[in-house]
C-alpha cells in the first residue's frame, strides 16, 4: 500500500516540482514503485518527465471529475518503476467545476485509492496556492513535505502552510503528518542561506530533513531536457542530493515499520 506524500508550499519558486520529479525518480531508481501525480495545472512535472502535454488524450482532470479512472490516464517514464498521472491545462477548470460538488475535497483521494495497492510511494506535486487542488492533495496524503527556499521571507510562507496543515488535520484528514521541511536552493557561499538554515534548525529541529538541496546548474537544466537530474547527469550535485533525500525517506520508513513491529 503506497505512502502518499504531498509536496506543497503556497509560495512559488521554492522547488516543489524539482523536488517532486527528482524525489520520485530517485525512489524509482531504488526500485520502489512510484507514482508522480501532477496536481498543478502548469504541468511542469509532466513536461519534466518528457511528456508532451499537447498530445495527452486524458489527464488528472478527467480522473478528478469522474470521466476516467486514474489507471486509464497513467503514463510511463524512462524509469521502469516510475509512472506519472499527468496534468493538462484542463485542470484549471477542475477547481471551478468541483466547487458545488459533494465531497469536493476528497476527489483526488478517491481516485488514488483505486490504484494505491500498485505502488510503494505516491508523490503529489501541488500548485503554488492553497486552493481546492492543493486541498485535495493534502486531504489525500499521509504526510506533507514542505520545500523551503533559503531566502529572507521563507519563514513567513512556512507559517501559512503549517497553519493549513493544522486545519486539514482538524477538519478533513486527522492522520496527516508533517513529513519534513526540506531546505532548497542552498548557497553555501551566502550568509543568508546559513542564517535561514540556522533559524529553522532552532525553531523546527525535529522537522528538518538532514538532506539539503544545494543550488546546482545541472538540476536547473534537466527539466528543459524532459529528464530528472539522475538521467540528465547522475554525477551532478543535484542528482546526488535527491538520491540522498530518497535514502533518508526510505530509512525513516524502515525505522517506523520496525518500531511498529516491536510495539506489536
Amino acid at each position: 500500500m503506497a505512502k502518499i506524500i504531498a509536496i506543497a508550499n503556497q509560495k512559488g519558486g521554492v522547488g516543489k516540482t524539482t523536488t517532486a520529479v527528482n524525489l520520485g525518480a530517485s525512489l524509482a531508481a531504488a526500485e520502489r514503485r512510484t507514482l508522480l501525480v501532477d496536481v498543478d495545472p502548469q504541468g511542469n512535472s509532466t513536461t519534466g518527465l518528457g511528456i508532451d502535454r499537447s498530445k495527452l488524450g486524458r489527464s488528472l482532470y478527467d480522473a478528478m471529475i469522474g470521466a476516467s479512472l486514474l489507471s486509464e490516464i497513467l503514463c510511463d517514464s524512462e524509469l521502469p518503476y516510475l509512472k506519472i498521472a499527468p496534468a493538462s491545462k484542463d485542470l484549471i477548470g477542475a477547481e471551478i467545476e468541483l466547487v458545488g460538488t459533494h465531497e469536493r475535497e476528497r476527489r483526488l483521494k478517491e481516485a488514488l485509492n483505486m490504484v494505491r495497492d500498485r505502488f510503494d510511494y505516491m508523490i503529489l506535486d501541488c500548485p503554488p496556492s492553497l486552493g481546492l487542488l492543493t486541498l485535495n492533495a493534502i486531504t489525500a496524503a499521509d504526510s506533507l513535505l514542505v520545500p523551503l527556499q533559503c531566502e529572507y521571507y521563507a519563514l513567513e510562507g512556512l507559517s501559512s502552510i503549517l497553519e493549513t496543515l493544522k486545519l486539514v488535520q482538524k477538519n478533513l484528514n486527522p492522520t496527516l503528518s508533517l513529513e519534513g521541511i526540506l531546505l532548497t536552493m542552498f548557497d553555501g557561499r551566502s550568509r543568508l542561506s546559513h542564517q535561514v538554515a540556522d533559524e529553522l534548525q532552532q525553531h523546527f529541529p525535529d522537522s528538518l530533513f538532514r538532506t539539503v538541496i544545494h543550488r546546482n546548474v545541472r538540476l536547473s537544466e534537466s527539466p528543459s531536457h524532459g529528464k530528472p537530474a539522475l538521467l540528465y547527469d547522475v554525477r551532478s550535485t543535484g542528482a546526488q542530493s535527491y538520491s540522498e533525500l530518497a535514502r533518508e525517506l526510505m530509512n525513516r520508513e524502515e525505522e517506523q515499520s520496525h518500531g511498529k513491529e516491536r510495539i506489536g
